[in-house]
């Protein structure tokens, strides 16, 4: 877990063979600017100059700090962004998140992975 810095929180990151972009915060994750750092520069590595579409699966994050929330307001390579959560602290973050940034995709917030998935494909 993060908190002080130095250790920081990996998100798990993968692309599937259908161009789905997976990003995953680990359960109780306090997510820093250095972490969203990461997990951005890691979304642009893998997709190269490619586009896609990508689901953020955020259950159970604890919190994610301003400097994360500006971080995640700058353009990357995912052509849309579905939020996955499941609790109303996730819908409390999203929509803090989606309410005071602009954000560089269509972005929405979700706590079925079916609608998120479905709405991702409409890209």
């Amino acid at each position: 877990m993060s908190g002080d810095g130095e250790v920081g929180t990996e998100a798990e990151l993968t692309l599937g063979t259908d161009g789905l972009l997976r990003l995953t915060w680990p359960r109780a994750a306090v997510i820093t600017a250095r972490d969203a750092e990461r997990a951005m520069l890691r979304v642009n590595q893998l997709c190269g100059n490619d586009r896609h579409p990508m689901l953020v699966d955020m259950a159970t994050t604890a919190d994610v700090s301003r400097g994360a929330r500006a971080v995640f307001g700058r353009p990357c390579q995912a052509s849309r962004i579905a939020l996955l959560g499941s609790s109303p602290v996730d819908r409390v973050l999203a929509n803090f998140f989606l309410g005071i940034n602009s954000v560089p995709c269509p972005t929405k917030f979700f706590t079925s992975e079916r609608d998120a998935l479905t709405w991702l494909a409409l890209t």
